[in-house]
């Protein structure tokens, strides 16, 4: 009790003293961390990036100007596909050696490292809906993977969305000063016509997804590959006769469940989640626990899943800045991208959600609050 009231009265005099000089309580009260050499009033070492890996998506190739940017916003992290095309090997199947090679290293020459494929070969609709042949499909899966760890890249992110992947209504409506966002409402989406698979299930999702998990995450193990199941998007129940599953926080408990292992994980778009209703730091935090948050895009969302648009990321439903201290917090220090930037004024449209422009202000953003939080958890 004396102790702590002998502390008390330190620190008291020590903001007083601050005061008197012109200084102000904080800068006065700051931390003294291991390496900053004990020295009173003075801030210790800030993580760069809050230990994180900011990236950037490609999924047009080799962008030249957005790469040029990114090296000059040091934004060293490139996230594709294995483009065999990119490389000139057409004749090469993308999830063999050569091609893995062959795209890892061409990055590599573009002065980035490739952190992150998304949107893996060999996984298509006969994986997802359990048609004839899936088996040779996920084999091509495993060694994929395995070719992957060859090459130093240890994260796949995924969805189960089979034959209809990330849909909007509307790739062109207007946001905050006149910038295009993409949007969708389920009341233009409802009523289309269904595809040639006519009805899938959603037991029948659950099924295939297990069966595939079964397969998979062990050689994943072996291979150190993480896993990174990404939301659908939208969330609703079916587009077009086909279900979705991966709709909810407790329906990504259940996938997690069919095969726990460090290598079964999520990708925590986090706009998704939103749309969900989930409350994102709280459940950064609780995913963390589990330590299955392999990769991060980092977006703002305003709406829920069966109507919402895309937003800047300062003016959106998510507590940004909460959401990065939650990250920083758990521990997380895998790649983090920004994803679906609105297309702002000069930019092209051609490609909604990857705006140049767009990206630049996003990761900006995201590198403050990465400082922010990092700082922040120096300090008293």
């Amino acid at each position: 009790m004396k102790a702590n009231r002998r502390e008390f009265i330190r620190k008291t005099a020590v903001v007083a003293s601050a005061l008197a000089g012109g200084g102000t309580a904080v800068h006065a009260m700051r931390v003294t961390l291991p390496g900053s050499g004990n020295v009173p009033g003075k801030q210790g070492p800030i993580i760069r990036d809050a230990g994180m890996q900011m990236s950037e998506a490609y999924f047009d190739g080799f962008n030249q100007h957005k790469i040029a940017l990114c090296r000059q916003m040091d934004v060293l992290g490139a996230v594709g596909g294995i483009n065999t095309r990119m490389v000139g090997l057409n004749e090469v199947k993308p999830w063999e050696l050569e091609a893995v090679k062959a795209v890892k290293n061409a990055w590599d020459n573009q002065g980035l490292k490739m952190t992150v494929v998304e949107g893996p070969p060999a996984l298509g609709e006969k994986t997802k809906l359990g048609l004839a042949g899936r088996d040779e499909e996920i084999a091509n899966f495993i060694t994929f993977m395995h070719n992957l760890s060859k090459v130093g890249i240890d994260t796949i992110c995924y969805n189960w969305m089979p034959v209809i992947g990330w849909y909007r209504t509307d790739n062109a409506k207007k946001g905050r000063g006149g910038a295009l966002v993409t949007a969708f409402d389920n009341v233009a989406a409802k009523d289309l016509s269904p595809t040639e698979y006519g009805t899938v299930s959603k037991d029948q999702l659950w099924k295939t997804l297990e069966y595939f998990l079964r397969a998979v995450v062990p050689e994943a193990e072996k291979a150190g590959i993480k896993l990174a199941m990404h939301p659908d998007d939208p969330q609703v129940d079916q587009i077009r006769g086909i279900s979705r599953i991966m709709t909810t926080v407790d329906n990504f408990k259940r996938m997690l469940d069919l095969y726990p292992s460090p290598s079964n994980g999520i990708t925590m778009c986090q706009g998704n989640f939103s749309l969900m209703g989930a409350d994102i730091p709280a459940i950064v935090r609780d995913f963390g626990k589990r330590k299955a948050i392999h990769f991060v895009h980092f977006r703002n969302v305003r709406g829920g899943k069966y109507k919402f648009e895309e937003t800047f990321h300062d003016e959106g439903q998510i507590d940004m800045y909460e959401a990065m201290k939650a990250y920083y917090e758990i521990g997380f220090r895998g790649p983090i991208r920004p994803d679906h930037v609105p297309t702002m004024a000069e930019d092209s449209n051609s490609f909604p959600g990857y705006s140049t422009i767009g990206t630049l202000y996003a990761n900006g953003y995201i590198r403050g609050l990465m400082e922010a939080v990092s700082k922040q958890s120096h300090s008293i």
